[in-house]
């Protein structure tokens, strides 16, 4: 006997989810910070093209968005190198970035922070059907005749002034409690 999940009942219908489409772009939106200068440099990179940044090469492979419809969801398949002072090329970043979540894939290191801000010029990825010549479009139906109702004169009071803000005084404080001194006596032992 095949097993269900517990949340699940007979007849209960199961509702699946389309995958996502994604929107593939030209190009990708970084931000750069200097830790040493503090400065943030933005800048944009064709896909597969390397910019550098600092020691470190940026290279996106990938810069994918989703449509309007659906939750944003902003992603780069990036790698990132790094010059040494000795001339050598070090990887030190392959991997997906992601948008709404700068920190989660990050690229580590000392002097330098790198994000991915926005991807931007999708391309075209829905094809449309050219039309056939030997089918005539349908003709639209002609528009409904309406009648319009006749305007009816509405005769209009001119605005009135708003009468002057008066400033309202604050409450006078309560006066103070008496209260009863010790063995009872107002004032006594105060």
């Amino acid at each position: 006997m095949p097993q269900t999940p517990a949340s699940l009942q007979p007849g209960d219908e199961v509702v699946t989810e389309p995958p996502a489409q994604k929107i593939v772009n030209k190009k990708a939106t970084f931000s750069g910070l200097d830790k040493i200068t503090g400065r943030i440099i933005n800048f944009d990179e064709d896909i597969g093209e390397t910019v550098q940044f600092g020691a470190l090469r940026v290279k996106t492979d990938a810069c994918y968005t989703r449509p309007a419809t659906e939750a944003a969801n902003t992603d780069a398949f990036v790698e990132v190198d790094e010059i040494t002072l000795q001339g050598e090329v070090k990887r030190i970043f392959s991997g997906w970035m992601y948008a709404a979540s700068p920190g989660l894939h990050g690229v580590e290191h000392p002097i330098y922070d790198i994000w991915l801000t926005d991807c931007k010029e999708p391309q075209q990825t829905i094809a449309t059907a050219a039309p056939d010549p030997a089918t005539k479009p349908a003709a639209p139906p002609p528009p409904a005749q309406k009648k319009a109702a006749p305007k009816q004169a509405v005769q209009q009071r001119p605005p009135q002034p708003l009468p002057p803000i008066q400033q309202q005084q604050p409450a006078p404080p309560p006066p103070p409690e008496q209260r009863p001194g010790l063995f009872g006596i107002p004032g006594f032992g105060r």
